[in-house]
């Protein structure tokens, strides 16, 4: 983005902001981004009982209504951690700054009984999402795992072999696919954040009003889903490197606290087909976004994403044989996919937003 033009966005947030608010804006600066299309800002502030800051959400495609206003109440409502709204119009929603400690920072750098309380308390929340009413009707259903399926197919693979599946490998990976949406349908289908992921968990610092806690951004893309979905986010995160006891201890310690209990072998065939479908779409996001945008920033994280999708598709493939099929298939990929760099790319730079 030209710097022009950055000033001028930045000037129409702050009128846009100091239109919805009873405070003066003091100064604005850009929070990173994600991969999608909203941007989001820290709004500094100034005059009487105004907070130190909000973080401006804009959504350069907004709808009729406000998508993440319906969750984020609901989940307010029900006790549950998120941040306070201060306000929102057609495409910009003021929100609670709850800082910059999130989880998969949180993960890196603390202690051993550090993380391990911290994942507790994220592995709490599941349980109480799942326990709300659904306010609509969104789903993982077999069309949202076919797309996951044609992102493997259309923007993995042909990087990562340098060439297009064949007909056979586009076959292999459907049959997968399609078994992982059969068992999800016929799964209980519960609440669920569906990015329920380290970076999306926020540590809320202690105020007079309330103590340090993890706390949930991220809420627009709410669905239901078999029991494990969230699970899988924040526990076969691709961003954050966990040991395989680590997991198996959080998962048993959760799985009896879910609504309904679910059966512990079913549990862990779920967990691991989901696993396969999230953890490749995420694969496909990241190579997606350097080929096409030229946005790098997430290449380094494909290789931790390869190792847990291989190890979900081989205990997957000994459950059920159209899995194994796609273990076979992905398993002789390469631990890194090279991206070429475009003409004139800088390097290590983030796309624009």
């Amino acid at each position: 983005m030209e710097p022009g033009a950055a000033d001028s966005q930045r000037a129409e947030i702050v009128q846009r902001v100091e239109a919805l608010v009873a405070w003066r804006v003091s100064g604005i600066e850009p929070v990173e981004p994600g991969l999608d299309v909203r941007r989001f800002y820290r709004v500094r502030l100034q005059g009487d009982q105004a907070p130190p800051s909000l973080i401006a959400r804009i959504d350069p495609e907004p709808g009729p209504e406000s998508d993440l206003e319906p969750v984020r109440s609901l989940f307010a409502q029900h006790g549950l951690p998120v941040p306070g709204r201060h306000g929102g119009a057609p495409g910009i929603e003021l929100l609670e700054d709850l800082g910059d400690q999130n989880l998969e920072t949180l993960a890196a750098s603390a202690g051993e009984d550090r993380r391990r309380a911290l994942y507790a308390e994220a592995c709490a929340l599941v349980p109480r999402i799942q326990a709300l009413p659904a306010p609509f009707e969104r789903a993982l259903d077999h069309a949202l795992i076919a797309s996951k399926a044609r992102k493997w197919l259309e923007w993995v693979l042909p990087l990562a072999l340098g060439r297009d599946a064949s007909p056979a490998e586009e076959s292999v990976v459907t049959r997968a696919f399609d078994l992982v949406a059969g068992v999800c349908e016929r799964a209980p289908q519960r609440l669920a954040h569906r990015d329920f992921k380290a970076a999306n968990l926020i540590l809320r610092p202690p105020s007079p009003e309330r103590a340090e806690a993890l706390c949930m951004i991220d809420l627009q893309g709410a669905f239901t889903a078999p029991p494990e979905y969230d699970l899988v986010c924040l526990l076969r995160d691709s961003q954050v490197p966990l040991t395989e006891a680590f997991v198996r201890a959080r998962l048993d310690a959760i799985r009896p606290a879910l609504p309904g209990a679910p059966e512990a072998e079913e549990f862990a065939r779920r967990f691991d087909l989901i696993t396969v479908v999230r953890v490749a779409k995420d694969i496909a996001h990241y190579v997606h976004a350097a080929h096409a945008r030229g946005d790098r920033r997430y290449l380094p994280f494909v290789p931790q994403g390869l190792v847990q999708l291989k190890a979900a598709a081989q205990r997957a493939g000994a459950r059920d044989p159209a899995l194994l099929a796609f273990a076979e298939l992905v398993d002789p990929l390469p631990e890194r996919i090279e991206i070429p760099r475009a003409p004139g790319e800088q390097r290590g730079a983030p796309c624009e937003p």
